[in-house]
């Protein structure tokens, strides 16, 4: 466990970081058990499959073990988080139902702006739940589902029980097993055939307790011919205890349909970001993920694409930046199921002051997978000496028909374009910035537009004192 000092230093300008006095009507307090996993399903007021499921999943977690590869996971204390904190009976449905703590919070991270600016819909969540959901009314004319996923297993159980747990089960690893087990809060959004939203369906996660744990879980579908766009964000504030972010997200793209999600993950520097996406493309479909990672102390986190149908396409273009006390560990899988489907992989990376940026990699194309073709770019800047970057790809091509081009650079920052910029009246700390953010800019551009000068000022901090 890093001390107090280190921990603040590896984020000193992380704007994020404060915390709210906000007093919770339920906590289980510390540690997880089956008793405690029968707790949380008993407060949601479940029914009894799910509680099963529940029980089910956390013996699953119990006898799998934590990834020898990667990020050294073996000092985390299942037993050191707390597992649901409620601080609202309700979800609100007006920001004035929120809380005034809790409230206060969203405001100082603007999602009630975006929401009157930018979004078909919200959801924000806090601690374990749902606080506040919103959507269009043209919106839910059009027959979209967006709600939180605890209101969906209610309102709509034979929906949620087809799709959930269906592309990442609790045996797909520890951190599903758990999340499987104490899943609270997340988004569950269908979109009905030939629906196309004009603006995305939000979701925002706060964690604000020492040693907290959330276990959001998401499902998104989208049926034949529709198109959404959805957006992620996330912060918490700055402890000297780790937190554990341990989410799963589950994405079915039908036929000609396509989903773009995006993923703005600002954690703290004593977040454990453990988290498995995954979607399943069908004919014709196609599945965008749009991944940034900044800060947390650990993060691992692989979007994955099953091409399950003919043509099916997939695309991860993702940023991870890696500072002191940091080790970022992310990429992309692409699985190429069916035959002429297409893969696209483009990471960019930072590291500095000592961090850890890996990119990692798994791209398998099956037997029946004809004239599939997956393309991978992975980029590295290195801003010091003390900082490591790794690539890992894992590349299985099991069709003779098929092809997997990987491209790999690390770099420093060219001291020709220093000259150039300074020379031009910049300080050498401003001429970085400036070829970082154009390093960068192959994920910036794909955000939509508030959403990327959001991001722009979120690596300018990052990067100040990055020179020297």
């Amino acid at each position: 466990m890093k001390n107090r000092e280190e921990v603040l230093s590896s984020q000193d300008h992380y704007k994020y970081g404060f915390h709210d006095n906000v007093t919770s009507i339920i906590d289980t307090g510390k540690g997880i058990s089956e008793e405690i996993v029968r707790q949380i399903s008993k407060l949601k007021k479940e029914p009894e499959w799910m509680c099963e499921k529940r029980i089910q999943a956390f013996h699953i977690f119990e006898k799998l073990s934590l990834p020898k590869w990667g990020p050294d996971l073996q000092d985390i204390d299942f037993q050191d988080f707390t597992y649901f904190r409620r601080v609202s009976n309700e979800t609100g449905k007006s920001w004035q139902d929120v809380p005034e703590e809790v409230k206060n919070t969203f405001e100082k991270l603007g999602i009630p702006q975006a929401e009157r600016e930018f979004l078909a819909g919200v959801t924000t969540q806090y601690e374990s739940e749902a606080v506040y959901h919103s959507m269009l009314k043209e919106v839910e004319e059009k027959g979209v589902i967006f709600l939180d996923i605890d209101s969906a297993l209610k309102e709509y159980p034979d929906l949620f029980k087809k799709y959930f747990g269906t592309i990442v089960s609790a045996g797909d690893n520890k951190l599903a097993a758990l999340n499987s087990a104490v899943w609270s809060g997340g988004s569950f959004i269908y979109v009905p055939p030939g629906v196309k939203l004009e603006k995305p369906l939000q979701s925002y996660f706060r964690i604000n307790s020492e040693s907290m744990g959330q276990f959001e879980r998401s499902i998104i579908i989208v049926d034949d011919g529709a198109e959404i766009s959805y957006v992620e964000g996330c912060t918490a504030p700055q402890y000297s205890k780790d937190s554990l972010h341990a989410a799963v997200v589950e994405v079915f793209v039908g036929k000609q349909a396509k989903c773009r999600y995006s993923s703005v993950q600002n954690w703290s520097g004593n977040i454990l970001n453990l988290v498995t996406k995954r979607a399943k493309v069908e004919e014709d479909g196609s599945m965008e993920w749009i991944d940034g990672n900044i800060g947390s102390r650990i993060t691992m986190k692989y979007p994955s694409c099953i091409l399950a149908g003919a043509r099916a396409t997939g695309l991860c273009i993702s940023i991870a930046v890696g500072s002191q006390n940091q080790f970022q560990d992310s990429g992309a899988k692409m699985i190429h199921v069916a035959p002429d489907t297409k893969s696209s992989i483009i990471s960019k990376s930072v590291s500095r002051n000592g961090g850890v940026t890996n990119f990692r990699d798994e791209i398998r194309i099956l037997p029946q997978a004809d004239r599939a073709k997956s393309h991978i770019e992975c980029d590295t800047l290195i801003l010091d000496n003390r900082s490591k970057s790794d690539t890992i790809p894992v590349d299985i091509n099991l069709n003779s028909h098929s092809t997997i081009e990987h491209e790999a650079k690390v770099s420093k920052i060219s001291e020709d374009q220093l000259f150039y910029l300074m020379s031009r009246g910049l300080s050498e700390e401003q001429a970085t910035e400036m070829i970082v953010m154009g390093f960068l800019e192959p994920f910036t551009r794909e955000l939509p537009m508030e959403y990327a000068v959001e991001l722009n000022q979120l690596l300018k901090l990052d990067m100040s004192g990055s020179i020297g």
